[in-house]
């Protein structure tokens, strides 16, 4: 890939892993730091005193550079914010929300900004609001997703029309051959969440990494389209969601349901039965695998990138197009 997102965040490799709520704590984030790559603590699920610590073991665990991922629509995002800066945290990916609100501010503080977009009109909007990188995220994603439910085959390629910024590609991509796919629809860098929220470094529970490493296809859907568009694992929580919705429940009705902390009893509790197990598409391609290190993951995604690229290249030798 072209050296724009390495160069821009001072990492080997233009690996990001996604910010994600009860798995991308400080273990997380400096394994894929001291691995290369750029890894994000995942504000979403922090109280601001919590991530300060959690930004002080991640700091004292890697002495290469980290980020936080901040959703804009956290209720103390303001406070999340002020820890950041506190704290000299190099870069901030944010997400759900405009990202014209927090840019300048965080550039103010010599703080580099990426913000998730599921479409090119967002991407546009970032440009204008100055972010130093976008990252376009398709349907295919775990958790919270874009309303527009365009898949990254798609979205990759019209984002790099509408924008100059450097861009990552995120949503569906766990290997490298995925990672060689994206960059030739325009894309620069890779954010992968589920193939790093089933790793030993990360935060959640092993009930939940087990569960989500014997997914087949089909056992995720996108649900909660009159909230915030949400890609669950199929389970008790997922079927109370789906029976209401089918049912013509109101969005009030499905924040009665979805009540207060099922996302930490699901990822971090491993309460399978009653939390909210949130994962994407490609973690069925991954069923059978182990519970991987990072390290592990660097090594294979890498290898699988180079290799499909020498195999390109060979094929390519005896095609006639």
């Amino acid at each position: 890939m072209t050296d724009r997102v390495s160069q821009l965040f001072g990492i080997t490799h233009p690996i990001i892993a996604g910010g994600m709520v009860w798995c991308s704590g400080w273990r997380l984030a400096a394994a894929v730091s001291q691995a290369g790559g750029l890894g994000l603590l995942g504000a979403g699920s922090m109280s601001p005193e919590v991530l300060r610590e959690q930004i002080a073991k991640c700091r004292a665990a890697t002495t290469k550079p980290f980020g936080v991922n901040v959703p804009l629509m956290k209720p103390d995002a303001p406070a999340i914010m002020e820890v950041v800066a506190q704290e000299r945290v190099p870069v901030v990916f944010t997400s759900a929300g405009s990202p014209k609100k927090w840019t300048a501010w965080l550039h103010d503080r010599n703080i580099k900004v990426a913000h998730v977009v599921a479409s090119s009109v967002f991407a546009r909007k970032c440009e204008a609001a100055g972010v130093d990188a976008v990252v376009a995220e398709g349907f295919e994603a775990g958790g919270h997703n874009g309303r527009e439910e365009t898949t990254t085959l798609c979205l990759i390629p019209a984002v790099r029309r509408a924008t100059t910024l450097p861009l990552i590609a995120a949503g569906g991509v766990a290997t490298g051959e995925a990672m060689l796919a994206v960059e030739a629809l325009g894309a620069e860098g890779v954010q992968i969440g589920t193939r790093f929220a089933l790793t030993v470094e990360s935060s959640a529970h092993d009930a939940f990494k087990q569960r989500c490493l014997n997914l087949d296809e089909g056992d995720t859907k996108l649900l909660l389209r009159k909230l915030s568009p949400t890609r669950l694992v199929r389970g008790g929580f997922f079927d109370a969601i789906e029976q209401a919705e089918d049912a013509g429940a109101t969005g009030e009705q499905l924040l009665e349901i979805i009540g207060n902390g099922k996302s930490r009893m699901g990822i971090f509790e491993g309460d399978l039965d009653n939390g909210e197990l949130e994962i994407g598409q490609v973690a069925s391609l991954l069923k059978g695998l182990p519970v991987q290190t990072v390290d592990q993951v660097f090594a294979e995604i890498l290898g699988e990138y180079h290799k499909a690229k020498q195999r390109i290249t060979d094929n390519g030798a005896s095609l006639s197009v």
